[in-house]
C-alpha cells in the first residue's frame, strides 16, 4: 500500500509542478538541472565542484560538461579552491547571477500561483505536510557523516543581500507571505549595513558544510536620544534556518548566541516581535528565557497575523539556553 501510495503522490506532484515550469518556460532557455546547478551556485557562494556533485548526486563527467558549457556562456569561472587546491572553486559571474536571479523570480511566481490556489488557513498545514516528508525521507541523508559541523561567522560579502532573498523566498514558501515582507527585511539590513556599532551591533550567518543556512541579528534598540549612554535594550532579529538544515541545534544556538553577546555588551534587557504563526520559533525563544509581553493582531504581508513582543532580562551571572548544542 505504501508503495502505491508514494508512486501516486509522485505521479500528482510531477504532474502539478510540470503544469506549472511549462505553462511559465520556468526553466528556458536552460534544463532542470542545469537550473539546479546556478540555484546552488547562487545561494551558496564557496560552492566547489565536487560539493556540487555531491549536493545534486551528478555525475562527474556530465557536471564537468555542464560547467564547462556555463563557462563558455560566460555564466561561471573557475579557480582552485581555497579550503583544497586539489578542487575546483566555482563563482557566478554577474552575468550568471543575472540568470540566476531571473530563474529564481521565475520560480517564486510559480509557487505564488500554486499557493494562490490554497485556502490561507490551510497554507501551515501544507508546510507542514511538507516537511513532514522531508523529515522522514530525508533521515538517512541527515545520519550520514557530514563534512563539517555547523559553524557560526560574520556575513562575507553578498550575504547580507542573501539574509533578503532568503527570508523572502522562506516565508513566501512556507506561509504566503507576499513581497512586503521582503521589502521589510531589506530595510532592516540596509539600516545596519549602512550604519552600526560593531561593538554592540552584530550579524551571524550559519554556515553547514560550507554553505549559508542561517541567520540572525543583534541590534541596540535604544532611542537614538540616549545613543551616547550605555546600552540598554537590544533587539534580536531576521532568526533564520533553512528547511533543509534544521536538526542540527541551529536555530537555539543562533538565539543564544544573541543572548551570550547581549549580555557580554552590557544591555540589560533583550527584546524581540514575532507573529503567533512561527511556532517552532516561538519555542525557541521560550527555551532561550523570553516571555510573552504584548499580543497585537493586524494584517501584514497579505495575511491576518497577530503580532508578539517577547522580552528576556539580562540580568548578571545569568546563562542562556543551550543544552544540547554543538560547540
Amino acid at each position: 500500500m505504501a508503495v502505491q501510495e508514494i508512486r501516486a503522490f509522485n505521479r500528482f506532484y510531477t504532474n502539478l509542478i510540470g503544469a506549472l515550469d511549462y505553462s511559465k518556460h520556468l526553466y528556458t532557455p536552460y534544463t532542470l538541472t542545469e537550473s539546479r546547478v546556478l540555484y546552488e551556485l547562487a545561494h551558496a557562494p564557496r560552492t566547489d565542484a565536487a560539493d556540487l556533485r555531491v549536493e545534486l548526486s551528478l555525475d562527474a563527467g556530465y557536471l564537468s560538461r555542464l560547467l564547462t558549457k556555463f563557462e563558455k556562456d560566460g555564466l561561471v569561472g573557475r579557480a582552485p579552491s581555497e579550503r583544497d587546491s586539489r578542487r575546483q572553486r566555482i563563482t557566478l559571474t554577474p552575468q550568471g547571477r543575472e540568470a540566476a536571479a531571473l530563474l529564481d523570480e521565475r520560480s517564486r511566481e510559480a509557487v505564488g500561483s500554486l499557493l494562490a490556489r490554497v485556502e490561507p488557513a490551510q497554507r501551515p498545514r501544507l508546510a507542514d505536510a511538507m516537511r513532514t516528508v522531508q523529515d522522514i525521507l530525508g533521515a538517512d541523508r541527515r545520519a550520514a557523516p557530514q563534512r563539517g559541523g555547523p559553524v557560526l561567522r560574520d556575513p562575507m560579502p553578498g550575504e547580507l543581500g542573501w539574509i533578503v532573498q532568503r527570508h523572502g523566498a522562506a516565508y513566501a514558501a512556507e506561509y504566503g507571505w507576499n513581497t512586503e515582507f521582503e521589502g521589510l527585511v531589506a530595510r532592516i539590513v540596509a539600516d545596519f549595513a549602512e550604519d552600526h556599532d560593531s561593538r554592540l551591533e552584530r550579524v551571524w550567518i550559519a554556515e553547514l558544510d560550507g554553505v549559508p543556512v542561517g541567520s540572525v541579528m543583534c541590534v541596540r534598540d535604544d532611542a537614538p536620544e540616549v545613543r551616547d549612554q550605555a546600552p540598554v535594550t537590544a533587539r534580536l532579529r531576521l532568526l533564520l534556518v533553512e528547511p533543509g538544515a534544521r536538526g542540527h541545534g541551529l536555530g537555539e544556538r543562533l538565539v543564544g548566541t544573541v543572548v551570550d553577546f547581549a549580555r557580554a555588551a552590557g544591555y540589560q534587557e533583550l527584546t524581540l516581535w514575532t507573529n503567533d504563526v512561527l511556532a517552532a520559533a516561538r519555542t525557541l525563544y521560550q527555551r532561550a528565557g523570553f516571555t510573552l509581553v504584548s499580543e497585537t493582531p493586524h494584517h501584514s504581508y497579505g495575511a491576518d497575523l497577530v503580532g508578539q513582543d517577547w522580552r528576556l532580562p539580562l540580568g548578571t551571572g545569568a546563562t542562556s539556553s543551550q543544552e544540547g548544542i554543538s560547540p
